[in-house]
């Protein structure tokens, strides 16, 4: 019998919006590696999609009164234009892993 690994997606908890997978703030690096991957052809789509998580955190995790969280663009927007922000995240091909 052969044994099938499937692909373990990381994806946000709400309304913490930590990853389901590695408890790290969402979208952790494995996600974003994912996410550039499968927006490789699209990276303004990627862009309008990731703006729209940030305004659904900002709203879970403000839902009691508490002050916005700082760092929410850096999570959310600033590596999902990597070239255009002189970052060194690579899309990586995240199919034979978790």
């Amino acid at each position: 019998m052969v044994s099938v690994r499937q692909k373990t997606h990381h994806l946000g908890d709400r309304p913490s919006w930590d990853c389901l997978v590695c408890a790290r703030p969402w979208p952790c690096a494995h996600a974003k590696g994912e996410l550039l991957n499968e927006f490789r052809r699209h990276p303004s789509s990627l862009t309008v999609y990731m703006s729209s998580y940030m305004c659904e955190a900002l709203n879970d995790l403000t839902a009691h009164g508490e002050a916005p969280p700082p760092d929410l663009y850096e999570r959310f927007l600033s590596w999902v234009r990597p070239s255009a922000a002189g970052l060194a995240v690579e899309a990586e091909d995240f199919s034979d892993g978790d």
